[in-house]
């Protein structure tokens, strides 16, 4: 125990009755056994030391040396010579939780992870990020430590400005641009924001994350299903759906893979000027390409009608909960009001560290290494299966973190998934992204699975398909 942590002050709640039947001694033993009891006190909680807690009562000493005493002889406290006192773990019953589980709630986990969309985090520049992070600490000023524009700290806004330039073909002045929590934050400012311009339906592909549909819902906009196909959204079928808005995936469709063919980005083009709806471009993960050379943005060719939005969940770590969107200049001050009653803003150190990692070149080193980390698992796992699975078809392999493998069409969905659970595999398959017609189609993702494990994952992938064949 070092000095510090034996001199420091530490503080518990307890409420002394003066006057009352019961001896304070007692009525000290009395609330701190309860405390302990019941988990307000948990096991290994430091406890003031005996100084300190007769002076925080304004009680004698002995009252309190005698209290302790008695709680460790009857094991709820553990006191040691020189160190603070500490609750004994053994006497504290376990404290449910409303966290979500790391299983699946079954003590379920998977052997061989192929979770789609799902990035590595072990790899995050831990030491680049402090290095940013103690920047930003030791130059923000007070001012900036306050509220501040809801729209974000002017130098991650200019900083994105610059690097979505550079590197999507973003039209981006540093007063367009909007930090969220998050693309789903981004996703739902937006929508509240059309719906109070009097937009009433929006276009969402077919398939997407289930999730989105709900966030439109709640935005209280009508959510309306336009399929995609190999060249990506149907475009044509925008006028007949009469929606006012469209979120696309023009670089790269999730799930499917597919990038919009030249000709439907024209049409989609001409459909928003004709129109006057806006599209939503979700840009999450462009920047993951292998086989073939990138797509600009949307927004670059018609930034007053499309919102543009981009997050670093997939570059760098959900955790980091930092997106953004680059906004028409008639957007731009209604977002701002959304932003404000949503939460006053993302964190502003965080900010200003993500800022000096962008200005110092660190993401983009980054993404290197990244690139280069999946493409070898991408190819590991499409090597595996070719062997193990040759009458698969697998599709959607030049970017991204995932495959698509369609299996024959007398394949049995509902067997492999409880064969490969059984097996302790986890995927998903684009049922689970609301498609319920077609043969099987497994999405297998190779964000989060080592690429030594891939082909022996893919070989009792493999087992459990042929398994339930018989």
């Amino acid at each position: 125990m070092s000095k510090n942590e034996t001199s420091s002050t530490c503080e518990v709640l307890i409420s002394l009755e003066r006057g009352a039947g019961a001896r304070l001694g007692a009525q000290i033993e009395g609330q701190l056994r309860s405390g302990i009891r019941s988990g307000q006190l948990r096991a290994g909680a430091q406890m003031p030391s005996t100084r300190d807690l007769a002076r925080q009562l304004d009680v004698s000493r002995r009252l309190v040396v005698d209290a302790y005493a008695q709680l460790a002889a009857e094991g709820y406290l553990t006191l040691r010579q020189g160190a603070r006192p500490r609750v004994n773990a053994a006497c504290v019953p376990p404290v449910a939780s409303d966290a979500a589980p790391l299983d699946d709630g079954d003590g379920w986990r998977p052997r061989f992870d192929f979770q789609p969309s799902a990035p590595d985090v072990a790899p995050f520049p831990r030491t680049a990020w402090l290095r940013s992070l103690r920047a930003a600490i030791g130059t923000m000023t007070d001012a900036e430590l306050g509220y501040g524009d809801p729209c974000g700290v002017p130098a991650l806004r200019a900083a994105l400005a610059d690097y979505l330039g550079r590197v999507r073909g973003v039209v981006a002045g540093t007063d367009r641009v909007v930090i969220t929590s998050g693309y789903s934050q981004g996703l739902s400012l937006v929508c509240r924001v059309l719906a109070d311009r009097g937009a009433r339906r929006i276009a969402l592909e077919h398939p997407c994350d289930p999730e989105y549909h709900v966030i439109v819902a709640r935005a209280g906009l009508e959510p309306v299903a336009v399929p995609v196909d190999d060249d990506g959204l149907r475009v044509d079928l925008l006028r007949a759906a009469r929606v006012d808005a469209v979120v696309v995936t023009p670089a790269h469709q999730s799930p499917t893979g597919a990038v919009l063919a030249r000709e439907r980005r024209t049409a989609l083009l001409a459909w928003l000027r004709e129109t006057g709806a806006i599209a939503i471009e979700d840009d999450y993960d462009a920047e993951y390409r292998y086989d073939r050379a990138a797509v600009g943005a949307l927004q670059g060719l018609e930034p007053e009608h499309v919102v543009y939005a981009g997050t670093a969940s997939k570059t760098l770590a959900p955790g980091l909960r930092i997106g953004w969107l680059v906004a028409p200049a008639a957007l731009v001050t209604a977002l701002r009001q959304e932003k404000r009653l949503s939460d006053r803003g993302t964190s502003h150190i965080d900010q200003r560290a993500f800022a000096d990692f962008l200005e110092r070149g660190e993401l983009d080193r980054h993404l290197r290494r990244m690139r280069q980390l999946y493409r070898g698992r991408r190819d590991a796992l499409v090597g595996a299966l070719a062997e193990a699975l040759p009458d698969a078809r697998v599709r959607g392999i030049a970017a991204g973190m995932h495959v698509m493998v369609e299996l024959p069409a007398g394949d049995d969905e509902a067997a492999i998934r409880a064969e490969a659970r059984r097996r302790r595999i986890r995927f998903e398959t684009l049922a689970d992204y609301g498609v319920g017609e077609g043969p099987p189609v497994l999405m297998l993702g190779y964000g989060q699975i080592a690429e030594p494990a891939i082909p022996a994952g893919i070989r009792e992938l493999a087992d459990a398909v042929t398994a339930t064949r018989r």
